[in-house]
Parts: C-alpha cells; structure tokens; sequence
C-alpha cells in the first residue's frame, strides 16, 4: 500500500477467470499480517495526515478520521500478529478489569481512509455471506455492502435474472423494476427471499459439487439436473419445494405433482420464453391430490406428440388438473400441438386451481376445458388462435373467468354445453370465426360487463335450450345478430348495450324465448329486435333506436310481450308486424321514426295497447292486408300523414260506443281510413 510493504492474506474467492485477490473479510477467512505491516500501516496514517496527504493517490471519496486517540488511551493496544484483518480489536483483560483498546492503524485506514472505490473493488470477490457479515463491520462497510451493483452480479449469477423476482409470500411472484422500487436495494431483497431454493441447471450441478473452494458459503444451495430429480429432493425432505429451473429445454421428463411444490423458471430476459418444458407421450404436468397450493410458474408447458391425432391423447394435456387439488399457474405459455383433447383439462370434484396471466394460445385443440364440477378461478389470461373453442365449460363446470383475452379463435371463443356453468366478468371476446360466446344444452353462465364484438358471425349464441344471464355487457361490431336466441332457450339479457351489429340487435326464432330487459340497442344494420317463428319473448324497458332498419320486428307467427319500451328514430317502421304475428305491444314511447310508428300488414295481428305514438315522417299506425290487431287506449298524434291509416283490405277491430264512421283525406292521391275507434283512444 503506496510504498510500503504490502498486507499478506487469504484468499475467500474471486472469478475463475481472474487472479486471487490480495484482500477477503468476513467470516469464512481470516487475514494475517506479516510483522512490519502494522508498522508499514501507521507510516501511511502519518503520511496521510502529514503536510503530503494532499499527493496521495487515493484522495477519492474519503469519510473524515475520527478524532485521535491520545497515546495513552493506546498504551495498551494488542501487538498480536494473528488479529483478523478488518475486525476491531476484542476487549482484553487485565487485572481483572476489561478496557477498550483502539484501533489499529491498518484497520482504521481500511475502514475510514481507503477510497469507496477500492473498497467495492474488494467487495466484488465476496459471496453474499461474507457480504453480510462485513456490512456488520461499521457503518461505513455496511453502506458499501449494500451496493445494488454488487448485489446485482451475485443475484444473476445464482438466479439468472436481470430484473429483481420479488416473493413477498407464498404463492406470489412478481419482478420489478430496480429504478422503481420502493427498497434501494431490491436485488438484495430479493436474494434474500429466494435463497432458500433448490435449482434445476443441466450440467451445472457436477462443477457445483466439484470446486467446493469456489462456492464456499453456498453449501446450503442444491443443484440438480433434471426436474425429476428435484421433485426426488422434494420427496426426501432435502429442502423446502422451492424449485428453480434454469434456461433449457427440458423434454419428456415424468411430471407428477402430489406435493405443495413451487416450481418457477429462472433465466434472463423473459423468463417464460427461455424455459421450455414439454412432452411427446404424456401430460407434460400433471396435478394429483395433495398438490394444493402448489405453484408453477414463468415457463413453457407444451404437449407436442408425434402422432397429433392418436384418440388415446384425448387423455393427454399440457396441463392436467384432477380432484381436490387447487394449484397456481402463473406467467405460463401453454402450448398444444395434438389435434385431439385439451391444452389445459380441470376435472373433477375439489379441481379449483388458480391460473393467472398465462398465454394460452394457437393450440390445435381446445385451450381451457372445465368439467364434472370443476371450479377455480382464471384471471388476466390471453387465450387466442386455437383451433377449437379458447374455453369450455361442461357438465356442472363452474369456473370464475375475469378480464381473459379470448380472441381470434379458429372457432367459438367460449362455450359453455351440457349443464355448464361459469361467472364470466370484464373479458375482451372478439373476432373469433363462430359466435363470441355460444350457450347450449341446459348451460347456465352468468356474463357480467364483457365486451364481446367483431364476430365473423354473432356474438352470444344461446340454442338447445340454453340459459345463462348476460348482464351489462358491450355487443357491437357483429357480422351477424348480436344476440341469437333460438330452440326453446331461455336466457336473460339486461343492461346491455348492443350496437353497430352487420346485422341485428337481437334475434329471437325457433321457439326462442327469454328476457330482453334494459339494454341501449341502436345503430345496427337490421331490425333492433327480431322476432319469428313462434317465439315468445319478453322485451321492455329498452331503448331501441337509430337503427338502419326497423326497431322490433315481428314476422312469421312471432309472439312476445313487448312493453314499455322506448322505441325512436329508426329508419324504417318502430315496429313491424306480419305474417300471422301476435304480439302485445303495450305502454311503449314509439316516436320520431323516419316511416310508420306501428305497422301491421299481411296478416299481422296482435294488441296495441296504451302506447305513445307520436311524430312520425307516415302515421302513426299503418294496417293492410289482412291484419286486424286490437288497439285500445293509444295516444297516436303528431303523425304528419294522419294518425291511423287503414288500406288494402286491412282490418281495425275496435270496440266503440260511437258509430262507424268514415274520413277520407285526399292528399298526393294517398287514402286516409280511420274506422272503429275506441273511446280511450285520440286521434290527433
């Protein structure tokens, strides 16, 4: 040190590509000094201190000395040789009373003298043990052991990451960014939360074992080189069930999960994207009874078999999830090249795992299937491009599916058949080929304040006497009807906003049934609301209006109880009905159309009753050819070609105390017919 004879110590460790570093402090070894370095030590504390401090070449950053002992309070300081280096001298007893000796002149320059710089240069060669034990040397020693940067190299060099993977508690895992950290020193934290781990490194564990001098302080770390092997430590009670796997691609390994594990992918970058794991014969991972609360997260699970169409991997998963288990799947992509089966199967009474953020996507099967009272919870998912529905749900299936992304499905984006169930809330369905959303066979989801649009063909699909409840959601941008409803199906439609379909709003045939209640349905291409084919809705309190077409249409034989709607400003007619329909139209605002307020031709029937029409380009109510609807107790005013026009052997069965009579305006040769009014009703 600056012309003096130099300190002679142990070596703890340094890279393997560099030389042994003349300085170690910490536990795992002690400095000894040769006979003149305490002497040497004080020439430099003179010299630092004389008239030539200000030529030394470590004037770098340097803390202020601490006051000077006088010679007296020194007269007793240890000579010893063996003093470890960097440690303050111990108490030493002399008859029988303890006095404090002071430091050293070596110690107090390493410790207060010597540049950061250099300091942290030394720091660089220790393992994080020995780190931790020189921050507790002085303040000084503590600040520059909690350098990020030197807490950083040692956290890459274990875990492989290049952001800090912060586990505050179990079955949680999150990286961070260090420069928006609210801790100064995350990769530390970090290290510490991880440290306890087994790790999975293909061909790292031989070298590991092998050069224990290299390593030293790290005998608590467990190195394996297949996952098999480690699920075996599991096992065997070798450590706790935390388990790193490292960059790789890690094939046809016998997964079999029975434990509550921790499994999660370390590598730079993105981790999910450098850890693969997959297999060609079996499930890749698969969660029995007893993995409850297990975790597997940050990877690639792929099922890729050789014979993509063999019936006996209808079996097989990438994921397999089986009763009474609830494990964690989190920051996973799941992939599935077989063309039978499932990318991710949840089965069984008690399966009720929890998957997160995962991408399951361009499976050439089904992505997510949930079945025989299967539960859990998938939440913030990407789910898209598979060949088959992006997610099932059957037979008394009863998932919780929140803000999933389930979009550009080669077929139906969720289907829910035979009894299925399901909370559905906040999810992004779009362009999927089929329906957004199909409903069959008795299932009975619950879809709440989902956007569901730009279906190549419509965007909830409810037949074969589906249910379900689709509450708050937004259905716009179909080529086909926003809603279908057909074959003695039954659900509840309410508070939807339904707008800018290809087509129609909503579209009830084939015995269709239901409840249409409180949605904003407008600007759609077809009628707002289709009704045929002898089905018999309820329909009220809606708005419809703004539609290129009609508002509600009723045709072939169609039925419903349409009532207290507001029905305005459509292009065509507010409401049509025609070929043997019977609908009650009651206590409705039909105003403002751009044709007919009601119109009723070729033998449209029905009740028209205590409804407000008014304002419209025609009159009011148009009845022709055959119909003959009953209409009592209507306000029909502001119509600019009259209130009631009846032409065409059309029909107007009203009751009335007052005679018949007859009121023929001619006007553009256009006949006005108004016949049998009833005394509640006015005609302005």
């Amino acid at each position: 040190v600056v012309n003096h004879q130099p300190l002679s110590v142990s070596h703890t460790h340094s890279p393997a590509t560099q030389q042994p570093v003349p300085v170690s402090i910490g536990s795992q070894s002690n400095t000894t000094m040769t006979p003149k370095a305490p002497a040497a030590a004080a020439e430099v504390a003179v010299e630092e201190s004389g008239p030539a401090a200000g030529n030394s070449p470590y004037q770098l950053r340097r803390k202020s000395l601490l006051p000077k002992r006088t010679a007296s309070s020194t007269a007793g300081a240890s000579t010893s040789t063996t003093e470890p280096f960097g440690h303050r001298a111990k108490r030493a007893r002399v008859s029988g009373k303890s006095h404090d000796l002071p430091a050293a002149p070596a110690e107090q320059y390493l410790q207060q003298k010597l540049p950061d710089e250099v300091v942290l240069k030394i720091f660089s060669y220790l393992l994080e043990q020995d780190l931790c034990q020189t921050a507790c040397v002085c303040k000084r020693f503590s600040q520059l052991a909690n350098d990020p940067i030197l807490w950083k190299r040692l956290y890459m060099e274990v875990f492989e990451y290049t952001r800090p993977m912060m586990h505050p508690e179990p079955g949680k895992f999150y990286q961070v960014s260090p420069e928006e950290h609210d801790h100064p020193n995350p990769w530390k934290d970090s290290f510490q939360q991880l440290y306890k781990g087994a790790h999975v490194k293909p061909g790292f564990a031989e070298h590991f074992y092998s050069n224990p001098g290299r390593y030293k302080g790290r005998e608590n770390m467990l190195y394996y080189d297949t996952i098999e092997d480690a699920l075996g430590g599991v096992q065997e009670a070798h450590f706790e069930g935390l388990i790193f796997v490292h960059s790789g691609i890690y094939t046809d390994e016998w997964i079999y999960i029975e434990s509550p594990i921790t499994m999660i992918g370390a590598a730079p970058g993105k981790v999910s994207d450098k850890v693969v794991i997959e297999n060609t014969r079996d499930s890749t991972f698969v969660f029995m009874e007893g993995s409850e609360d297990a975790y597997v997260g940050y990877m690639t699970i792929r099922f890729n078999p050789d014979d993509k169409s063999a019936q006996h991997h209808n079996a097989h998963h990438c994921l397999e999830i089986t009763v009474n288990c609830s494990p964690n799947i989190d920051h996973c992509i799941i992939r599935s090249t077989c063309t039978v089966g499932s990318a991710v199967c949840v089965s069984g009474q008690g399966a009720c795992p929890s998957i997160k953020h995962c991408n399951i996507s361009d499976c050439e099967n089904v992505g997510l299937y949930i079945t025989d009272h299967a539960q859990g919870i998938y939440e913030d998912n990407e789910i898209s491009n598979n060949a088959l529905a992006g997610i099932w749900v059957k037979n008394h299936g009863n998932p919780i599916i929140r803000r999933n992304h389930i979009h550009h499905g080669r077929d139906v984006g969720v289907f829910t058949f035979d009894h299925g169930m399901g909370y559905f809330e906040s999810c992004n369905i779009h362009r999927n080929r089929i329906a957004g959303f199909e409903v069959k066979a008795y299932a009975n989801p619950t879809v709440v304040r989902c956007e569901i649009h730009h279906g190549q063909t419509g965007g909830i699909y409810v037949h074969e006497k589906g249910r379900g409840q689709f509450i708050e959601n937004k259905i716009y941008a179909n080529n086909f009807a926003g809603v279908w409803i057909t074959s003695n199906s039954d659900p509840t439609i309410r508070g939807n906003a339904i707008f800018n379909g290809n087509q129609g709003g909503v579209y009830i045939f084939g015995d269709g049934r239901g409840l249409i209640e409180g949605n904003d349905i407008h600007g759609n291409a077809l009628a707002g609301i289709q009704i045929r084919t002898n089905s018999c809705p309820i329909v009220r309190h809606n708005k419809i209006h703004d539609g290129q077409h009609g508002g509600i249409y009723v045709h072939e034989k169609g039925q419903g109880v349409i009532e207290e709607n507001e029905v305005y400003s459509n292009t065509l007619a507010g409401v049509w009905v025609t070929t043997g329909s019977t609908p009650v139209l009651r206590r409705n605002r039909i105003h403002s159309g751009k044709q007919v307020g009601v119109y009723f031709y070729d033998n449209g029937h029905g009740v028209l009753e205590d409804n407000d029409i008014y304002n419209h380009m025609y009159s009011g109510v148009q009845i022709r050819t055959g119909s003959n609807p009953k209409i009592r107790r209507n306000k029909i005013w502001g119509g600019q070609n009259g209130g009631i026009l009846v032409y065409n052997s059309g029909l107007e069965n009203c009751r009335s105390k007052f005679a018949p009579f007859v009121k023929i305006t001619i006007s553009q040769t256009h006949i006005y017919f108004c016949d049998y009014l009833n005394e509640h009703s006015k005609v302005i």
